[in-house]
């Protein structure tokens, strides 16, 4: 009774594993998790001021379909200031998270039968998102060598006559790796030469480690910025993931068509997420500073962690929250399981002997690797390695 569009998309394997973690902590069990992808604290009290106040002062009701007017002008401020990207409100649209932003533009720009190019590893709803608006994910292989950042020749390798658009994350999820100016100026000429459209996800830009900085595409120069469809969010940066509040900065033509998509659909995100916004753009003072400062300190004590087990190799995360492990050497060399393994397999035995989550690879296109993350406390890392060493000494 549904759809082969429908039939044939697959389940998240993050929010499979997700269930049966909650199955173990309902039951009264201790579950460590290493998998999620949200920050581990609750929005900071002064945005939930703002929402209150939006409240009291009856912000309950439909507002514009590309968002509330002041916020789009907080956002084009915050594109101007923080970014180098000169959008004005009216290229601007406010979607419900950054994912549906992503969709929405999707759906906005393919046509069926268009491909979209998809660097792997890759987040695990980009795949399905362009199955479901009709198109045709391409995948891009990478090298670990480059730390798996998509290099003008693989990108060049995947370009057909078909090819509308690139989906291009960074940082990156899962990797944390973050493009270059130099990445970015080699790729922006091919795309450009080439008319491909960009959908830059940059929802973990303040997420930077080292004194590195996050770098827009659409910064560089005026025809990959017309190319350019930036997408954002409160979600990672500002704890709100639950409030759905993303939004979408492109050229008038672009934003007009997700305006019509978004307005036969959700017509708008909540009124009171979005005045939440607002406040959280413009009082936020020295939370986020604070907030990366934290992260950053987990970071390194999972690193320090990785570094101790000889039998894992990984990529050093320069941004985001996540640390991609390679599992290979323990598939290979296993001691107990006599089957043949993938890192789904190890995840889901980890997850039952341990009761530690972590995100198999098979999710992001590679199999043979963990995504590890450190939005959570260093006492949960701590605990979480002390478990994972005992059952990589078993497995």
């Amino acid at each position: 009774m549904v759809s082969d569009k429908v039939k044939f998309c697959q389940e998240s394997l993050t929010l499979s594993l997700a269930e049966k973690a909650k199955n173990f902590k309902d039951a009264g069990e201790s579950v460590i998790s290493f998998g999620t992808g949200e920050p581990d604290f609750t929005t900071p009290e002064y945005i939930c001021a703002g929402a209150n106040k939006a409240i009291k002062a009856g912000h309950t009701k439909y507002d514009a379909v590309a968002g509330v007017l002041a916020l789009r002008k907080a956002i084009s401020k915050k594109l101007r200031e923080d970014n180098g990207l000169d959008y004005p409100p009216e290229n601007i649209i406010v979607n419900s998270g950054a994912k549906s932003s992503i969709f929405i533009a999707l759906q906005t720009i393919l046509n069926p039968g268009d491909e979209v190019i998809v660097p792997s590893p890759y987040w695990v709803s980009y795949t399905e998102m362009i199955l479901l608006a009709g198109g045709i994910p391409v995948i891009a292989e990478t090298q670990s060598e480059n730390k798996f950042k998509l290099t003008p020749e693989e990108l060049i390798y995947a370009i057909t006559p078909k090819t509308k658009a690139i989906i291009l994350n960074t940082p990156v999820n899962p990797t944390g790796v973050i493009y270059s100016l130099d990445d970015l100026l080699a790729l922006s000429e091919v795309l450009v030469r080439n008319n491909i459209l960009v959908i830059s996800d940059e929802i973990y830009e303040e997420f930077v480690y080292d004194n590195r900085k996050h770098i827009s595409i659409a910064s560089l120069n005026s025809d990959i910025k017309n190319q350019t469809i930036v997408v954002n969010g409160f979600s990672k940066t500002y704890a709100m993931t639950g409030w759905r509040l993303g939004y979408a900065a492109a050229n008038l033509e672009i934003i007009t068509g997700m305006k019509r998509v978004q307005g036969h659909t959700i017509s708008h995100p909540s009124t009171i997420s979005q005045h939440a916004g607002i406040t959280a753009l413009e009082e936020k003072g020295d939370i986020v500073h604070k907030i990366i400062k934290l992260f950053d300190e987990r970071r390194q004590v999972m690193v320090e962690h990785l570094n101790q087990i000889n039998r894992l190799d990984y990529i050093y995360p320069e941004g985001a929250f996540y640390i991609f492990v390679d599992i290979t050497n323990i598939l290979i060399n296993r001691k107990n399981i006599i089957h043949p393994d993938t890192s789904y397999g190890f995840s889901e035995k980890l997850l039952e002997a341990a009761k530690v989550v972590v995100i198999p690879g098979e999710a992001f296109g590679m199999p043979n690797y963990i995504r590890l993350s450190f939005a959570t406390s260093i006492e949960d890392i701590d605990e979480g390695f002390r478990r994972l060493n005992r059952f990589i000494d078993t497995y």
